[in-house]
């Protein structure tokens, strides 16, 4: 097993939760948390635990982001116009690892922040390496032509796990991408529940 999907299997374990949708996340078959107390019971969490709990989910299904940087995203979401919450999916999903991934150029979210570091993604023809790019809409996301037919692609456009959300425009046959509209919360489709409004609350605490 990877070191990534190690740390992917944690996160699902430690939230207890399927959090990316997948059919190999180990919470399919166990639902309790990891390590031999994984099986106690839970206690009831206080207000501060269940906002916590949020904000650990949210940043571990963008690819576990270190918390400064998500603390960061937050800080630039709350200086926004409009409810502080919206403004912090709409800022993850225009992260450019976020949108190769909602693409389906590769199959994780992990992958997605590795392929772009490595070189693969152009962005309006320039090339970009780096994963937190903040896209605009209409920017194209496009693989590097060396890179068309590497097996991680090959695979995930291939993959019928999910599917493509609107707003995001992709082209399985050119390989590109582009945003065409900043999603609200309702219109991201997260396999389990988030809620960025108690991560806003843990923020404002």
């Amino acid at each position: 097993m990877s070191k990534r999907d190690s740390v992917k299997y944690k996160i699902d374990r430690r939230m207890g939760e399927n959090i990316w949708g997948r059919p190999k996340s180990p919470v399919n078959r166990r639902e309790y948390g990891p390590g031999q107390h994984g099986q106690g019971r839970r206690s009831k969490l206080s207000d501060f635990g269940i906002q916590l709990r949020a904000k650990q989910k949210l940043k571990g299904y963008y690819g576990s982001i270190m918390e400064k940087q998500f603390r960061k995203i937050y800080d630039q979401a709350s200086k926004m116009k409009g409810d502080t919450s919206e403004n912090l999916i709409g800022l993850l999903e225009r992260r450019l690892d976020t949108v190769v991934y909602r693409a389906k150029f590769v199959p994780t979210v992990f992958a997605a922040r590795q392929f772009v570091n490595h070189g693969h993604v152009l962005v309006n023809g320039k090339r970009v390496n780096i994963p937190s790019y903040r896209l605009k809409v209409g920017d194209v996301v496009e693989i590097r032509e060396r890179s068309r037919q590497l097996g991680i692609v090959l695979e995930a456009v291939a993959l019928d796990e999910r599917d493509v959300p609107d707003y995001v425009n992709a082209d399985h046959g050119k390989l590109t991408a582009s945003l065409t509209r900043i999603p609200t919360l309702t219109d991201v489709p997260y396999p389990v529940a988030m809620e960025p409004n108690l991560v806003v609350e843990f923020y404002s605490r």
